[in-house]
């Protein structure tokens, strides 16, 4: 497995993060068994690092692989606010994960200068929490370019975890040439980046080699945080970033899988995917959208518009 250092300040790490949400309980994608055995199978193919976040709840289902390769490193999440709610959180991750020190803590979808503003306390306990050694790097996650250029200039920020694919799905206040003016940005000042959602939260998974393709040719990006909730997929990915053939009974068991329409529990009702959903196949139910899965035709058109990306196919 490729290995990449992360800016200027952060860990050198395999090119491929676990992304480990496709695995947790909050997706269902699998149980909590067939989960520890796929992220195994991840770490025995090279891949050393996981990343999760508090609101995934599935440090407990991390902890025993975890435990059984110290080596590894973890990046977790959290949406703590005050300086309290930061040091419960991490506390939390700590003692769950069974980890002393947290390699990276980032904070939870940082939208712009105001948010990072907002979350001051959290910051001021993240950086002492570094300065104790109780967390390796910090930074934040984001959604907006906004978010990315301003984590940029945060004191003492380490790494950047922002939303990016070819498509710029999920990007919540400007477009895909906005977000690559800021990761670039980002990159001259020497943090660490690692890109979330690829594949477009599976909008984009028809096309993978393009999908991995368009991230690899980013100059500032070094790594990317892949979810997968397979062995197979785990294969498949790595083959296409290492160059080789992909055995046609692999690509078939992968692009060909059956999926569905998955819609996070985080769904605030705005309506957007309703209007977008040229089947009706959508409708809202006491604030949060819900599915009539039989005239789903799988199109995407719903996770494109969603601003809080709660719609996936998986």
């Amino acid at each position: 497995m490729h290995k990449v250092k992360l800016g200027w300040r952060g860990p050198e790490v395999s090119e491929v993060c676990f992304g480990s949400l496709a695995i947790s309980p909050l997706q269902g994608r699998v149980s909590v068994r067939e989960g520890r055995e796929i992220l195994s199978y991840a770490f025995y193919r090279g891949i050393d690092w996981v990343d999760t976040a508090e609101i995934y709840e599935n440090y407990n289902q991390l902890q025993p692989v975890l435990s059984q390769y110290p080596e590894l490193k973890i990046a977790t999440k959290s949406y703590a606010v005050t300086k309290k709610e930061l040091y419960a959180s991490l506390e939390k991750a700590r003692k769950e994960l069974a980890r002393d020190v947290i390699n990276i803590f980032l904070l939870h979808e940082q939208e712009n200068q105001l948010t990072l503003k907002g979350h001051a306390g959290a910051w001021e306990a993240l950086q002492e929490a570094k300065a104790k050694r109780w967390v390796g790097n910090i930074g934040i996650s984001t959604h907006a370019f906004q978010g990315v250029r301003a984590g940029a200039l945060q004191p003492g920020l380490d790494i950047l975890h922002p939303i990016i694919n070819y498509q710029g799905l999920g990007i919540i206040d400007g477009s895909l040439e906005d977000m690559l003016q800021a990761i670039a940005f980002a990159s001259d000042l020497g943090i660490g980046i690692y890109a979330m959602k690829v594949f477009g939260g599976g909008h984009l998974a028809r096309e993978p080699e393009k999908a991995l393709r368009f991230i690899r040719n980013i100059p500032g990006i070094q790594a990317m945080a892949l979810g997968m909730s397979s062995t197979e997929e785990v294969d498949f990915n790595l083959a296409l970033l290492e160059g080789k053939e992909v055995p046609i009974e692999l690509k078939n068991a992968v692009t060909h899988r059956e999926r569905k329409l998955y819609i996070a529990d985080w769904c605030q009702g705005c309506g957007a995917c309703i209007e977008a959903c040229p089947q009706n196949a959508l409708y809202l139910n006491e604030g949060q959208a819900l599915l009539k899965s039989g005239d789903c035709i799988l199109c995407g058109y719903c996770g494109r518009v969603c601003p809080h990306f709660c719609l996936k196919i998986v």
